[in-house]
């Protein structure tokens, strides 16, 4: 017998985070100029660090920067 074994995408309803490495490849910068834009602009949306070691961004709080950058 062969077993079928399917991958369900769960949905979660809660916000999506994602890395500097993630934003570096967004803007094609490199991750310490991701750094560097948290320090020099104060608008640049604050990081989220959920535990030792990892530090990532809320995606809808990076979206709404780039919509008011869009803006300005």
């Amino acid at each position: 017998m062969f077993s079928t074994h399917t991958q369900e995408t769960v949905v979660g309803t809660g916000p999506s985070y994602v890395s500097d490495q993630h934003l570096a490849g967004r803007y094609s910068v490199s991750r310490p100029t991701i750094w560097a834009w948290l320090k020099k602009d104060p608008s640049f949306p604050k990081p989220v660090k959920l535990s030792p070691g990892c530090t990532r961004w809320r995606l809808d709080e990076i979206e709404a920067w780039e919509q008011s950058r869009a803006a300005a």
